[in-house]
């Protein structure tokens, strides 16, 4: 459904932010502060993209996503937020689509609300800089906060917005091979599993002491642009995130076989010295950190796995941008 709103209208794009620590837990006296702190990489060429208009005088939000009409309770903490700042009432109308598959765990949120945060915050005049936009869209989506920046990020516990760490021409060899293994929305929304492994799993405190005495040497690993260590944290930090939600009551499993075949798929490959290091997300799908010189073996050994599908190849890419 399309609703006849002003000529005023603001296009925003923005890239998801996949973390390499991992954000997993919220803690308590705010809209998701992280119990964990994370370290990410915003991935280029994949990207959500928000056309925003306001809405007819009268009328509340209109939200559209991929063509499919969204409930606004989804968005109102975060529209109502960016109102409240502006002291502007008005309503919105929100198109919003992805160019790769949404709710999958390819955290189409993190661009999807970042996106949306700075077309609104430009219809109504705010400042639309990332530092002042993280924690606005950080309302919307934790992993947002993020999202907001190019290249690297660092999230810290309990912080209400996202620092930048390194630039999007850091890493200019790094690679992400993204393996979506399926491309359907996941069965449960990463906040319901987070809510259940806190409120359920016994490793959920301990998870979140191992997360943050993996932060430093994950930041270490970065600095000095160190894949194979970067990797082995990586894989720390993401095993053990899934292990906590595996012993969730009931148990949270996101992995499918073909999950399971690609992981598989990077061990034996760095037993041949081949620089291929996985994470994983609220979702079934394996994101793979190689370096531009191991991309094509890498696909290669892939489509052995997975002849019908054709993973994406991202490079560190930019945060937040308007079109014109």
């Amino acid at each position: 459904m399309k609703r006849e709103s002003s000529m005023q209208e603001i296009t925003a794009v923005a890239s998801p932010s996949l973390a390499l620590l991992k954000y997993w837990g919220k803690q308590d006296g705010g809209i998701n502060l992280p119990a964990t702190p994370s370290i990410a990489v915003t991935l280029g060429g994949l990207e959500s993209r928000a056309r925003v208009a306001f809405a007819p005088d009268g009328t509340g939000d209109l939200i559209v996503l991929n063509g499919r009409e969204q409930p606004p309770h989804h968005f109102a903490p975060m529209l109502n937020e960016l109102r409240q700042l502006a002291r502007d009432d008005r309503g919105f109308v929100i198109e919003s689509s992805n160019n790769f598959p949404t709710a999958a765990g390819l955290a189409s949120s993190s661009s999807g609300f970042a996106a949306v945060a700075g077309a609104v915050a430009r219809l109504l005049g705010l400042p639309t800089e990332p530092e002042q936009l993280s924690p606005i869209a950080r309302i919307g989506s934790g992993s947002a906060a993020r999202a907001v920046f190019g290249g690297f990020t660092l999230w810290p516990a309990g912080a209400s917005c996202a620092t930048p760490l390194h630039p999007v021409d850091f890493w200019p060899e790094l690679r992400v091979v993204v393996v979506t293994v399926s491309a359907g929305a996941k069965s449960i929304s990463s906040r319901a599993a987070m809510e259940a492994t806190r409120r359920s799993s016994p490793y959920y405190e301990a998870w979140v002491r191992d997360a943050a005495a993996l932060l430093e040497d994950g930041i270490e690993a970065l600095a000095s642009r160190d894949l194979e260590k970067l990797g082995v944290i990586m894989r720390r930090s993401y095993m053990r995130m899934f292990g906590s939600m595996l012993a969730a009551d009931d148990p949270i499993l996101y992995w499918r076989a073909g999950s399971l075949n690609a992981l598989l798929l990077c061990e034996e490959l760095r037993g041949r010295g081949i620089q291929a290091w996985e994470t994983m997300d609220a979702g079934p799908q394996v994101k793979i950190l190689t370096e531009e010189s191991s991309v094509e073996l890498v696909l290669e050994e892939l489509h052995a796995y997975f002849p019908e599908k054709t993973p994406l190849v991202a490079a560190p890419g930019p945060g937040l941008r308007f079109v014109e």
